[in-house]
């Protein structure tokens, strides 16, 4: 809009509305049309010093000598005026003090209760070098996530509750387009009932359309990050991530992963095939306190006296301690949130072990009978749920 000038005037297309673009946006755009990608722009006031090239090797390792000549072709460092400095990518990748210079380049995990965000149950803060970032992400999902097994075959095969394949592949799409130039958010990772949301920063590219998506075609905004997720494998070839993920949706028999942009990222929703209620996590707790001999390799990490009132809790009790995680809450909120009509009996013997246990508190100590009493979990309340819900 030229009456508006360079910097008020630039609008971009999003579903069926219009939204003006920011500084940072503009900026993209202007080096789309210069076919310059942010990650290989040099950061000249930084010197190969700042890069951990040890942990480069450490990725490398078995599959080529990480060189200087290496990381000039892999444009960790590029030459600017006589020396070499990091690229933004590089520093993204393996830059010693990343976070300083971006601060919003990490991943941000969160497992709700419910199909909305009103209740968190646990979360995490990925903070790891980019190529690592995957497998923790995974990892948490997986600690949300129920494992069986297929027997049908001569060996046992794992079958998880959550599509791993699927969800891996998102994960890594969102690493390597995220627009890191954008501020004040990271790459988020949602975990619902019914459902799991990656989300990064950054509206598709100029000429891109969610269809386009869809069909292959791909524009890559980080081309220091991609070609290195290439070289580790962590990416097959470009373009083909959401086809992947389309053909095991349907090869698995769930619903097609939905695309979209909101506001100024791209979301992408993996749809589960059974819900996985906190009911699932209540029934993994009783299984792991029935067989704790399954689980050998917990003995030593658990206090003895975590250890012995694991075997003697009921599962009312794991309920109490579980909604008490999410936050403070009173008696009447909790016997709606056991699924109780009243508070009976035994909700108030298993509050009482409770607070015997030192597992959880009252907010209001000195007045025991205060009609704003509420409960709260403690650090050692909040240790017994990791040890007994962790460990997959």
């Amino acid at each position: 809009m030229k009456r508006e000038g360079p910097f008020d005037g630039v609008y971009v297309r999003l579903g069926s509305t219009n939204r003006k673009a920011d500084q940072d946006l503009i900026t993209e755009l202007q080096r789309s049309v210069s076919g310059i990608s942010f990650d290989e722009m040099p950061m000249p006031d930084l010197s190969s010093d700042d890069l951990d090239i040890e942990a480069a090797r450490r990725q490398f390792r078995g599959r080529k000598e990480v060189n200087e000549e290496e990381i000039l072709t892999l444009k960790l460092l590029v030459p600017v005026q006589g020396k070499l400095a990091p690229t933004i990518g590089g520093m993204l990748l393996f830059g010693k003090k990343r976070e300083y210079y971006f601060p919003d380049a990490w991943i941000q995990c969160g497992r709700f209760i419910g199909i909305d965000k009103a209740y968190i149950f646990d979360h995490i803060e990925i903070h790891e070098h980019l190529p690592d970032a995957a497998g923790s992400v995974m990892l948490f999902l997986k600690k949300h996530a129920f494992r069986g097994a297929d027997i049908s075959e001569i060996r046992r095969r794992d079958v998880w509750s959550i599509p791993l394949t699927i969800l891996r592949e998102a994960i890594i799409n969102a690493i390597v387009h995220a627009d890191y130039s954008q501020k004040g958010a990271p790459i988020r990772v949602s975990f619902f009932d019914d459902r799991i949301e990656i989300e990064n920063p950054g509206i598709l590219l100029p000429g891109m359309t969610i269809e386009d998506v869809k069909q292959g075609v791909s524009k890559i905004r980080n081309r220091v990050i991609a070609r290195v997720f290439k070289e580790l494998d962590l990416i097959e070839q470009w373009g083909s991530g959401f086809r992947r993920i389309l053909r095991e949706a349907e090869d698995l028999g769930l619903p097609e992963p939905e695309i979209i942009e909101v506001g100024m990222r791209v979301r992408v929703t993996v749809f589960l095939k059974e819900v996985l209620p906190i009911e699932n996590i209540y029934r993994l707790v009783r299984e792991r306190d029935a067989q704790p001999e399954l689980r050998p390799e917990l003995q030593p990490e658990l206090e003895p006296e975590l250890m012995q009132e694991t075997k003697r809790e009921s599962p009312l009790s794991h309920k109490v301690i579980i909604h008490l995680s999410i936050r403070d809450m009173g008696m009447s909120e909790l016997v709606e949130r056991v699924g109780h009509k009243s508070v009976s009996g035994e909700l108030k013997k298993q509050v009482r072990y409770l607070l015997n246990l030192e597992y959880i508190e009252m907010t209001i100590p000195d007045k025991p009978n205060s009609k704003n009493q509420k409960y709260r979990l403690t650090a050692k309340g909040r240790k017994f749920l990791s040890q007994i819900t962790s460990g997959k």
